[in-house]
């Protein structure tokens, strides 16, 4: 039992530091505070927590605001520069696909907009040191059609998956198109979603990637997205820091050009508001999101410690929850102990966004039965 506690203090006192990393390499700015340098074994269990998160540039960038005494050791560094290095060169290798794709689908008059990944990196202070997974491309009108149908006749590889999306690889780089613009489970959205993408349509935002305008939704509507894809998966299995970054940093560059009365009055109409002021109170008090850069003011005692302790733990989409390592998986889900999982999460969420809470085990099985598109 002694040990246990002294365990855990250790590792609080770690996670401490790794989220003073976090700030210091997303905002390139600040200092360290430790009462005496870390062990090559520290600096190794937060390289671990790194990972997890699919922060690793974001803490490298940290290194140069650190003191010599403070740096990890050099054979680690070394270790972690090849690392952001293989970082940068696929996010290079992902600039060139999409650029390659947004040019191809414009000829055909198709009209793509860059989702998540590439676009939320340009707001980012080191853009290419953002991990990326894949490319999501939503379109508008019957885009999704037509987009289907060229790869149909120009790259026949690729598979429909439930939740009402597609997925294939292009130069070995994961691509995804999605009929639906936002990650709402809710169908009783979909009217007041796609009247929004109406309002906002003159309101787009373009990126420069390899010298090409890739279409970006229009701020407010990027909030949306971006944070009612990190709720998601909070529902689900967890999500990793890695996500919470890019709604701090995309907050921090868009808040003057956002309309925050519109945005809060979109929150509520999507019954998410009560969830996204446990968001704002996370991302000033953990990522350091000043907070003057919210939209609105967060209510007194809010509360967020809890939420931040799942996401501690769950890391990127629950794979490598160490509370869950050695428990068996059923035939029916890859990860240990989805049931538990899930319903745990349910109850965590059911008060902060009841539509979605609900919601989330219906569609999944109509999408999962129904979801597909045939030919």
């Amino acid at each position: 039992m002694i040990n246990l506690y002294f365990k855990n203090q250790m590792n609080n006192h770690l996670k401490d530091i790794f989220f003073q990393l976090l700030r210091i390499g997303l905002w390139g700015e600040g200092k360290l505070s430790i009462a005496k340098p870390l062990s090559a074994e520290d600096w190794h269990t937060i390289r671990k927590y790194a990972i997890n998160h699919t922060v690793e540039g974001i803490i490298y960038d940290s290194f140069e605001f650190l003191e010599e005494n403070q740096l990890p050791p050099q054979s680690l560094r070394l270790k972690w520069a090849v690392r952001v290095d293989q970082i940068e060169r696929h996010n290079a290798k992902m600039n060139t696909v999409i650029t390659e794709q947004f040019t191809q689908f414009s000829q055909q008059g198709i009209r793509p907009i860059l989702q998540k990944g590439q676009g939320v990196a340009s707001y980012y202070r080191i853009p290419s040191h953002r991990i990326s997974g894949d490319i999501d491309w939503c379109f508008e009108n019957d885009g999704y059609k037509k987009a289907r149908n060229f790869l149909k006749k120009n790259h026949p590889a690729f598979e429909d998956t439930a939740g009402f999306s597609l997925h294939y690889y292009w130069r070995d780089i994961h691509i995804e198109h999605h009929k639906k613009t936002f990650d709402f489970r809710s169908p009783l959205k979909k009217s007041y979603l796609d009247k929004l993408l109406l309002t906002y349509q003159d309101y787009q935002q373009t990126v420069t990637i390899n010298g090409v305008s890739v279409r970006l939704l229009a701020p407010e509507l990027q909030l949306l997205q971006v944070n009612i894809h990190i709720l998601k998966h909070l529902i689900t299995y967890g999500i990793s820091l890695r996500q919470f970054c890019d709604s701090a940093r995309l907050y921090y560059s868009v808040s003057s050009q956002i309309d925050c009365q519109a945005l809060q009055r979109i929150y509520y109409t999507t019954s998410m508001l009560k969830w996204t002021h446990l968001l704002h109170k996370l991302l000033v008090d953990y990522i350091g999101l000043p907070e003057t850069a919210l939209p609105f003011p967060i209510p007194k005692n809010t509360e967020v410690d809890w939420m931040l302790e799942e996401i501690w733990y769950s890391g990127n989409f629950g794979f490598n929850d160490e509370r869950f390592e050695n428990s068996k998986k059923s035939r029916f889900f890859y990860r240990p102990e989805s049931g538990k999982r899930l319903w745990q999460n349910f109850k965590r969420y059911l008060k902060y966004a009841p539509q979605e809470a609900i919601a989330f085990p219906i569609m999944q099985a109509y999408s999962k039965f129904l979801g597909k598109d045939f030919d």
